[in-house]
């Protein structure tokens, strides 16, 4: 039984992609070669590595095996990169980073950003999802490194700190929700579900964690308009025309704060620490380290 690395690169492509076709296309090999390479890899173990159906292949319990295996050498192989990568120019390594909407767009861009200015030869593969996804490709080992919040259990997981985030209610000064309430009082995100909401377009994390909450009240959240980011989100509602769930943050540095009135929310959800996970630090490559350790909160 021989396997090369283009052999596993090659499964692995196509087990993320769930497509032959787009498998190849990533490793750069045609489909030919590509599915010829795939029945070889089959026929030397004697058994079936895909599940092939209309909707693209799956892996056997086998290929699963397989693909934990083809992970393990692949990240092998990125370590060795980045310890060889000292003595060489280029590309010193490449890292997978999943993160949740309030870190994308409030806390990770500065930090991120001064990271790569000091590690040009380092590449960041960033995506947004949901903090129970990104626990979960970890644990898959389908990403290096992800910042989520602590209300997912991260058991089996090693996490550091990010930065705290809480979520609150922003309010036009006109909104019927912020009348009477004292300074400093707080609202369960029940009393606002049946209000218009902003939100953010697209599929974001954060809508969609949201929602989750609002399903659990027996409740569907009515959005009068979506929009591209935090700061758009407090110009709407600034303006009156319906109210959100932002990062505190979002409210603090927006131009439009002087018109919004900031509640915190009770509810325990909304008070989140946002941690860094991965599986082990220690067997990160040295630029991945070298990535936790910029990001990590400090003092």
């Amino acid at each position: 039984m021989r396997f090369d690395l283009t052999d596993l690169k090659l499964f692995l492509r196509v087990v993320e992609t769930g497509s032959i076709t787009a498998g190849a296309a990533q490793a750069h090999l045609a489909l030919a070669s590509a599915s010829a390479r795939i029945r070889g890899m089959e026929d030397a173990l004697g058994v079936p590595l895909l599940r092939r159906s209309r909707r693209g292949v799956e892996p056997t319990e086998a290929g699963r095996t397989l693909l934990h295996h083809a992970r393990l050498i692949g990240q092998q192989m990125e370590k060795m990169r980045a310890d060889l990568g000292e003595y060489a120019t280029g590309l010193k390594g490449h890292v997978r980073l999943l993160c949740n909407t309030s870190a994308l767009t409030e806390f990770l861009p500065d930090r991120l950003a001064t990271f790569m200015a000091a590690h040009p030869h380092v590449n960041v593969d960033l995506e947004e999802k949901l903090s129970s996804d990104i626990v979960q490709a970890i644990r898959d080992e389908l990403a290096d490194v992800g910042i989520f919040t602590d209300w997912v259990d991260s058991s089996g997981l090693e996490t550091r700190l990010f930065c705290e985030d809480r979520l609150v209610l922003a309010l036009g000064s006109g909104h019927p929700l912020g009348k009477g309430l004292r300074k400093g009082a707080a609202l369960p995100f029940a009393a606002a579900v049946e209000h218009d909401f902003i939100g953010l377009a697209g599929d974001s994390a954060l809508q969609q964690y949201l929602g989750d909450h609002a399903a659990k009240l027996a409740k569907r959240l009515r959005y009068r308009v979506r929009v591209r980011s935090f700061d758009a989100v407090c110009r709407m509602v600034a303006s009156g025309a319906g109210l959100a769930v932002v990062p505190e943050s979002a409210v603090l540095r927006s131009r439009d704060s002087a018109n919004i009135k900031m509640v915190r929310l009770s509810d325990p959800w909304a008070r989140r620490r946002l941690l860094l996970c991965m599986r082990s630090y220690d067997d990160l490559p040295g630029y991945a380290r070298e990535l936790v350790d910029a990001l990590a909160a400090h003092g």
